[in-house]
């Protein structure tokens, strides 16, 4: 076998299993060993994705607004 066929071979098994992954892990209930919980986030037009498996809990935030500074003047001395 050649070694792009093998290549694309593992490509498309790879798609598989991480579509069935991510399709188990958003319909699992929120206390299963493995689940994926997206929340929107109305505020800052962002989105939260937690991701848990067994004992490890991975979180992930994206927002369309960027952080601004609380201030525009430059930084200076405190005193």
């Amino acid at each position: 076998m050649r070694l792009r066929t093998r290549l694309l071979h593992t490509l498309a098994a790879t798609l598989i299993v991480m579509t069935a992954m991510v399709t188990v892990g958003l319909t699992a209930p929120a206390d299963a060993a493995f689940a994926i919980t997206i929340r929107p986030v109305f505020a800052t037009l962002g989105i939260d994705v937690d991701v848990k498996l067994g004992a490890m809990h991975l979180h992930l935030a994206w927002s369309a607004i960027p952080p601004t500074p609380s201030s525009t003047k430059p930084a200076g001395p405190l005193f």
